[in-house]
């Protein structure tokens, strides 16, 4: 009879086993419900960790082939801009801001672009 005594003892062990285990599917559920939060930040990382391309557009011109060929060292070549019109900011071929050329304030040795305009995206 001992063996009958333990089986109702193993069968409440399992028992609080199998709850246990059930606890731990629902909270795993909860967790799998809501990984929006934790992937979604993982994700956002993700995607702000991939490097672009930005390119501060001065001005542009045409010139046929010969003139190019004929540019030198210490040739200038006019651009469609004037001193104090605003920049384009260019990030990966598309066209996201304006800006004007401005010093930097911690190295006047370099300069920057402060964003002057935010260019939005046109709905399709």
């Amino acid at each position: 009879m001992k063996n009958a005594a333990e089986k109702p003892d193993m069968s409440h062990d399992q028992m609080n086993r199998a709850i246990e285990e059930l606890r731990d599917a629902l909270h795993e559920n909860d967790r799998v419900a809501e990984p929006a939060r934790g992937s979604a930040g993982a994700n956002m990382a993700i995607v702000m960790n991939i490097p672009v391309e930005v390119q501060i557009v001065l001005g542009s011109t045409e010139m046929p082939v010969s003139e190019l060929m004929a540019l030198q060292r210490g040739s200038t070549i006019a651009l469609n801009r004037r001193i104090g019109e605003s920049v384009e900011v260019v990030v990966n071929g598309r066209k996201i801001a304006r800006g004007e050329i401005t010093v930097l304030d911690n190295d006047p040795s370099r300069f920057g672009i402060r964003l002057t305009e935010i260019i939005t995206a046109k709905p399709a």
